[in-house]
């Protein structure tokens, strides 16, 4: 769920805050700098906008954390972007460094119907039975082993039946995530 109350700028500190926190469990105002490339007074800035809006947990010269609202909203952010990446890379075939740049900009306006429907996409490409589908520039993406469209039917079969698996199994995690 994109939040309606940040700007894309928050979102990118909150996201930079969660990333850290995920590797530090806890991040600085310097971290924060650094990964974000900017300089200390914009960190400053936002870090307040945060803790007055009850996001991050901040005191000056101290250590950030996400609140737990914080941090379902930087998940949200970090979950957009890593979809996004991951398919321009797995399936539009982009270097790593134009679709970091591409996932940045577009992890603030995306839907949560086209987010779902991308990262369903990027699973069925993932898990093809075939095994021999792949993007080709000015082409498309397109199976290397087209036997029979008997062969492709079943194979879309088994897929879909895969993918339906995997999403109840993700909605009953996504449950038990939320009533912990």
């Amino acid at each position: 769920m994109i939040s309606k109350t940040l700007s894309a700028s928050l979102e990118d500190y909150l996201e930079a805050i969660y990333r850290i926190v995920r590797i530090k469990h806890a991040a600085r105002a310097k971290d924060i700098s650094q990964r974000m490339g900017v300089n200390s007074s914009s960190v400053t800035g936002a870090l307040h906008s945060l803790s007055e809006k009850r996001l991050i947990n901040y005191t000056p010269y101290d250590i950030v954390t996400l609140t737990p609202k914080g941090e379902k909203i930087a998940r949200d952010v970090f979950h957009r972007h890593t979809v996004l990446q991951e398919f321009f890379v797995k399936v539009l075939g982009l270097d790593i460094e134009s679709a970091e740049e591409s996932a940045c900009k577009m992890e603030h306006e995306i839907s949560s119907d086209i987010l779902q429907r991308l990262t369903l996409f990027v699973e069925f490409i993932e898990s093809c039975p075939r095994a021999g589908v792949k993007w080709i520039d000015g082409v498309g993406y397109f199976c290397e082993n087209p036997e029979s469209p008997e062969d492709c039917e079943h194979c879309i079969a088994r897929c879909l039946q895969d993918l339906q698996e995997r999403s109840r199994e993700k909605k009953t995690l996504n449950k038990d995530l939320r009533n912990e």
